[in-house]
């Protein structure tokens, strides 16, 4: 038996999801608050701070109550926020707290009729988080740690709700198409307004980013044994979020859990139990709470939560974390962009060589892009930055000319390959293996499944294509060579 579930259409879903994340009927606070993580987590200090000896457990639960998140699957697994013992001094503590509007605002998400999403935060690695999804995975660690027990309803509260009902409520869909999007602030120094860059799913990148934090964060405490200290919920968020990255070392020297190492973590964690298992009983535990058991005798339930889930691994696990265009901050395209053939056979590997130093931060790496866009489009006269992708040593890729349009990298061989450049001059070093193993495997992974790179693709230096450079520098060029992929050429090279 197959139900039409297309008759409810996405607004059903949309009113399920509703009932979680609580948004609707909230109160208009005036006053206008940054949208950032540091400013979240100062509020959240100025709480503690009037509050000593405070224990992040009743804090985390008590923002709960203030978001209004005690739907029938959270009180399942974490009961209702008002039973927690003092919880009305804690409110009064959080009510007459100058930051109460911030609070009140930050952790309700909702998508506008205008594309506007609520409810998200900017992390300083330059992605957007919910918090819902967030705050919910660490009340599940530290409940787990207080109580010395499992860390029950990790998954359905943090990822498993949000995708299977994103994967349902557009079943007819694509599955790439139910999933996303990512969005661009107004402005990441003082972001305000968050707006998406299409009509939104059930389950937004931000969303996501929020879920893979809350699962890592709450496996971390929830593992946490019980002579373990126990930190304040600042410090915790500050440890994974403001994190500082040193030069010659960068990510490769980080041993501890920061956010830009969210995809891989949350892999390590999810994979071995079984994602397309979580999400269905996920989806079963509700419907059996919401008394809506007949859903599931729609028979395109597992293939729609299956395709989903395949969806999910290419465009978060395997595909790595890319900064759009809009959030570094680029100039719009002169002219009108030239779209590519896919998929394409070749990938040319550069370094910037300006900038010399390798960027460990997304404020120097978005200013080096703005650079570099600068220079292309002002300089030599280029309609854009040259290369397609550009990939920084803070652990992300930021978006050039990007999948679709033809890039200026590699004179003569622009319409047949991508650029792709990493940030520093590698003439006698080399980059961080972590840069390196995002362009080298995540990326390319990401464009051969994605059908924008051929399988059978080639690597190439800059300089065997072209004369007069010596690009990607002698000690990267040595080590590429070395790569799968990489072929030697006879041919004479294109004059630059």
């Amino acid at each position: 038996m197959r139900l039409d579930m297309t008759s409810f259409g996405p607004t059903f879903f949309f009113i399920l999801a509703a009932s979680y994340y609580g948004v609707c009927g909230r109160p208009t606070v005036s006053g206008v608050h940054l949208r950032n993580m540091d400013s979240f987590v100062s509020a959240v200090e100025q709480v503690e701070a009037s509050n000593p000896g405070l224990s992040p457990l009743a804090l985390v639960t008590a923002l709960r109550r203030t978001a209004g998140h005690d739907d029938p699957l959270t009180i399942n697994f974490l009961g209702a926020s008002n039973n927690l013992s003092g919880s009305a001094t804690l409110d009064t503590a959080i009510l007459n707290a100058s930051s109460f509007s911030f609070f009140d605002k930050a952790i309700h998400h909702v998508v506008t009729d205008h594309g506007e999403e609520r409810g998200v935060v900017l992390a300083p690695d330059g992605t957007t988080v919910a918090l819902a999804p967030l705050l919910l995975g660490i009340e599940v660690g530290l409940k787990a740690k207080m109580e010395a027990t499992p860390a029950v309803g990790l998954i359905p509260l943090t990822l498993g709700r949000t995708l299977g009902l994103s994967f349902l409520s557009l079943q007819d869909f694509p599955p790439l198409h139910r999933l996303g999007p990512d969005g661009c602030w107004d402005n990441v120094v003082q972001p305000k307004v968050f707006k998406l860059s299409r009509p939104p799913t059930l389950a937004t990148d931000a969303l996501i980013n929020g879920g893979m934090d809350g699962v890592i964060l709450g496996t971390d405490l929830g593992s946490l044994s019980a002579s373990d200290h126990l930190q304040n919920l600042s410090q915790i968020l500050k440890k994974y979020y403001s994190y500082v990255l040193h030069e010659g070392q960068g990510l490769d020297a980080v041993t501890s859990h920061v956010s830009p190492r969210r995809r891989e973590i949350s892999r390590s964690i999810l994979e071995p139990l079984d994602p397309q298992k979580q999400v269905m009983e996920t989806l079963a535990l509700i419907w059996k709470l919401e008394g809506t058991e007949w859903i599931s005798l729609d028979t395109g339930v597992e293939k729609a939560v299956k395709d989903g889930v395949q969806a999910f691994v290419h465009k978060y696990w395997d595909c790595p974390p890319i900064i759009p265009r809009c959030q570094w901050g680029a100039q719009s395209y002169r002219d009108t962009p030239i779209p590519l053939s896919l998929p394409l056979s070749f990938l040319y590997v550069h370094h910037t060589y300006e900038p010399s130093s390798p960027c460990l931060s997304f404020p120097t790496c978005s200013a080096d892009m703005r650079a570099m866009q600068r220079f292309h489009q002002c300089d030599r006269g280029w309609s854009d930055i040259g290369y397609s992708f550009v990939v920084g040593s803070d652990g992300y890729v930021y978006e050039g000319r990007g999948w679709h349009h033809l890039g200026t990298h590699t004179r003569g061989h622009n319409s047949i390959g991508y650029g792709v450049s990493i940030i520093g001059n590698y003439t006698s070093t080399l980059p961080s293996r972590y840069a390196v193993d995002l362009l080298r495997r995540r990326l390319v992974q990401c464009a051969v499944d994605g059908g924008r790179l051929a399988a059978d693709f080639t690597f190439h230096g800059h300089r065997q294509m072209v004369n007069y450079t010596s690009c990607p520098g002698d000690a990267f060029y040595s080590e590429i060579r070395s790569w799968e992929h990489f072929k030697e050429i006879t041919t004479s090279k294109t004059e630059e």
